[in-house]
């Protein structure tokens, strides 16, 4: 599959057809129309188990189809709407629904849901879909990435640079390869800036369990690790919880937030030390933009890195040292320029501590 930026997606102009299925099963047998869906345009998404108000990326994602929508006189509920997933049995229902009622595009939020958008894109021929975080392979998706890494690693900079214990943690939802960007960006991140510093890592193995994000917390603060990096969604509001709790108590200890800017998440005590903004919002925005004017990324990766705004060290920078800040943006220049290529895997993440002795 090609990749396209950004930049590249707004500027180019595929031709596509955007013919609708009327009912179930298999569309191939129904032909609603093509070209441009300007007139009466719809935009569905579908969340995953960790539902629209995760304060992470499936909030992320309805923040970017709600500005669509609004930017484009679309109704909430009929040109713009999301159907929630208590389960995951629901993706694959959700999807269909929307399919059924003619959104000219659908949107699945997070790699969990590729299987299921996988199928409904096979029985729904003449659909757009679009994936979060995962690619899928298939003439009608187009599949949103993001390369986590880059965020983490700026993010791994400033936990590395703002540790007193040198012990610094992450905590991660479920053990994949996405969220191994996450770890293997913020370790490689925190180690070129603090070699000594130990890192604890653990995975919850779930993105909606905020009792689980405490209880890995409580461990990881209990052994004197002062910065906690998370990439659980849900599941890391309980490393806020414990965070806040020990701040009460005197402790002085860190969150760092994921997906958008975690700020409140650690108000009032303030313990979010920053957070890897992944724009999820623009993202989308962008694709249903795109589709609106004809030109859906059909069967494309559309990728964004730091290089398109697409990942990148929260706004809310008051809990962060001029000393890290100055050292993330002089990484973050590096990184841009191609100077440092920050690991994704645990294998590059083990070549590039390597490189670092």
């Amino acid at each position: 599959m090609k990749k396209k930026s950004l930049l590249a997606l707004a500027a180019t102009g595929l031709a596509m057809s955007s013919v609708l299925a009327a009912c179930g099963g298999n569309d191939d047998s129904k032909d609603s129309g093509s070209g441009s869906k300007s007139e009466g345009f719809k935009v569905g998404m579908v969340t995953d188990t960790g539902g629209v108000d995760d304060k992470s990326f499936n909030q992320s994602a309805w923040e970017g189809i709600q500005k669509f929508g609004k930017d484009n006189d679309l109704k909430e509920g009929t040109g713009y709407k999301y159907l929630q997933s208590a389960k995951q049995s629901d993706y694959q229902p959700n999807l269909q629904q929307l399919a059924r009622a003619k959104y000219d595009l659908i949107l699945g939020i997070g790699f969990l849901m590729a299987e299921d958008i996988g199928k409904v894109a096979d029985q729904f021929k003449k659909n757009n879909f679009a994936l979060v975080d995962m690619v899928v392979d298939k003439p009608n998706v187009a599949s949103i990435v993001f390369k986590e890494n880059e965020g983490s690693f700026l993010v791994g900079v400033v936990a590395g640079l703002t540790t007193k214990s040198d012990k610094v943690g992450f905590v991660g939802g479920v053990n994949s390869d996405l969220i191994k960007k996450f770890e293997s960006g913020f370790k490689a991140g925190v180690k070129a800036v603090n070699p000594d510093a130990d890192i604890e890592v653990q995975y919850a193995e779930d993105f909606n369990a905020a009792e689980k994000g405490q209880a890995i917390a409580s461990g990881m603060y209990g052994k004197k690790v002062d910065v906690i990096y998370h990439a659980a969604g849900g599941t890391g509001q309980g490393v806020f919880t414990e965070a806040k709790n020990r701040k009460k108590n005197g402790e002085d200890v860190w969150v760092i937030g994921v997906d958008r800017d975690q700020v409140e998440e650690g108000m009032p005590e303030n313990v979010t030390l920053t957070s890897m903004v992944k724009r999820v919002d623009t993202a989308v925005e962008q694709v249903a933009k795109d589709t609106k004017d004809g030109n859906f990324p059909a069967g494309k990766v559309v990728e964004f890195g730091l290089k398109d705004g697409g990942v990148d060290i929260a706004p809310s920078k008051d809990n962060v040292s001029k000393e890290a800040l100055d050292k993330v943006e002089e990484y973050k220049k590096q990184i841009i320029d191609g100077d440092i290529k920050v690991p994704a895997t645990d294998d590059e993440y083990k070549e590039y501590e390597a490189s670092l002795k």
